[in-house]
């Protein structure tokens, strides 16, 4: 009688878990912040990627991390390397997108601890209050990846992350 209710349970389990990965196979967060800097000062934060450690959550998360930067730096083609957690965390994001001044579109190639490769659209805009930056994060993957990511909350740190990362940003830039 254990081992039916027990497989019950663990049936009604897993069928649940593959109903929200379903909701998880394409993955878009976005986030805003307003930067009191002009629009050409925080462009060229997020633009060079020498820049990048000043704003990281990830090397906030693990000043350990390990980065190099390859191509010509803020231009098409440029890639931040990275390996972190003891060698548990590795991949790379490139720059594959520049309108000047107005958005930038990263391309991340992550190959540990699981393989994946989000999209990170920026977008920038003048405000009276300084410069509004939007960030907008993009994931596909297969429905296995999903299960996971449902039964670790990996959506709910992925959106922690980004807002993380946009706050490094506007500390970077305003508290200089």
């Amino acid at each position: 009688m254990t081992i039916v209710l027990i497989s019950i349970a663990l049936t009604i389990f897993v069928i649940y878990g593959f109903y929200n990965a379903q909701q998880l196979k394409s993955i878009e967060i976005t986030k805003s912040i307003t930067i009191q800097k002009s629009k050409e000062e925080v462009f060229d934060m997020v633009q060079y990627l020498n820049n990048f450690p000043k704003w990281s959550p990830f090397l906030a998360q693990d000043p350990n991390q390990k980065y190099k930067i390859t191509g010509i730096d803020g231009t098409i083609g440029a890639k931040y390397h990275w390996e972190g957690n003891k060698g548990k965390d590795l991949g790379l994001q490139e720059i594959v997108s520049i309108a000047e001044n107005k958005s930038i579109k990263m391309i991340c190639d992550i190959q540990k601890p699981f393989v994946a490769k989000p999209i990170f659209d920026y977008s920038f805009k003048t405000t009276n209050e300084g410069t509004l930056v939007t960030q907008n994060f993009q994931l596909e993957s297969g429905l296995m990846d999903a299960f996971f990511m449902w039964l670790f909350g990996v959506k709910s740190k992925m959106e922690k992350t980004n807002e993380q990362g946009l706050q490094l940003l506007k500390k970077s830039l305003e508290n200089v």
